[in-house]
């Protein structure tokens, strides 16, 4: 298991990276103040019949405020997850190295699954964040595709966990695993971006979360070094506590509409705390 800490520069690369995107959306905010931008575009349904609390300004760059700029949270784990690929990485091949006291997780050993998981979040929060920003139904299509990605790399962690390698000695085939798991996350993000609009994203949505769960329970079976636990609970915790938050906004109970402390804002929030959880729960799992 690896430590949770990361050299200072590299925090600093981060927060570097977070305020230049920060500067550039207050940037394109203030040029755009004032001008119906989206106009053009297929309304989403939200613009006009409200699901949530947040007051909607129609002539604005950002639509809605804080259930556009809380989406940052997204991206910020999307970087850390860049940071602690780059961290891995140079720990790998740095021969002055201290060396550690046991093997370093699969994901740990695995700089690009921490890439592509990287990605996924950022990718969740431009769509989530172009969404409130213009709800469009471009904008809706996008947002629910971009939830898929940080689920399914989960579950690719799991199976680079169980099988590194891809192995056949008739084939002569003897290869990691997770140039194969990674690009059957692309593809599959990009069918159900694709058909979107013919499946009902909450079965899909559950039906990954459920996975993702059934595979941390068979984790707990297997005669392996396990992932440590709390991080798991901190996940699911956080969790329930954003879905709650989420309901409340919904029916209206949580804040008034011109606040910036939005139910659905905090979902954002609390949703990206706990994939970030879960990425340090499959960081935690020992070599087998």
């Amino acid at each position: 298991m690896l430590s949770t800490r990361l050299p200072l520069r590299l925090h600093l690369y981060v927060w570097g990276a977070l305020v230049a995107v920060i500067l550039a959306l207050i940037a394109l905010n203030h040029t755009y103040a004032g001008r119906n931008v989206w106009e053009s575009l297929t309304e989403s349904s939200d613009l006009r019949r409200v699901t949530y609390a947040e007051r909607i300004y129609r002539q604005n760059f950002f639509r809605t405020r804080a259930n556009t700029w809380s989406n940052l949270a997204y991206v910020a784990l999307g970087f850390y997850a860049f940071a602690w690929a780059a961290h891995d990485r140079r720990r790998a091949s740095s021969p002055t190295s201290a060396p550690l006291p046991v093997a370093p997780s699969y994901v740990a050993a695995t700089p690009a699954l921490s890439v592509l998981f990287g990605l996924a979040c950022c990718g969740l929060g431009l769509g989530s964040g172009y969404f409130h920003a213009t709800l469009t139904r471009f904008g809706q299509q996008l947002d629910v595709a971009s939830m898929y990605g940080p689920l399914l790399m989960f579950l690719a962690f799991n199976l680079g966990r169980w099988w590194p390698r891809l192995t056949c000695a008739r084939l002569r085939l003897d290869t990691p695993s997770w140039p194969f798991s990674g690009a059957v996350v692309v593809l599959t993000s990009v069918l159900l971006f694709y058909y979107k609009w013919s499946m009902s994203a909450s079965r899909v949505l559950s039906t990954l979360i459920l996975s993702v769960a059934a595979c941390a329970l068979i984790d707990r079976f297997r005669p392996v070094p396990k992932p440590l636990l709390r991080w798991q609970l901190f996940s699911i915790v956080t969790l329930i506590a954003a879905v709650t938050c989420r309901q409340l906004d919904v029916a209206g109970r949580f804040s008034g509409p011109d606040a910036w402390l939005q139910g659905h804002a905090l979902w954002h929030l609390l949703t990206a705390t706990s994939l970030g959880c879960s990425y340090f729960y499959y960081r935690s799992a020992p070599a087998n």
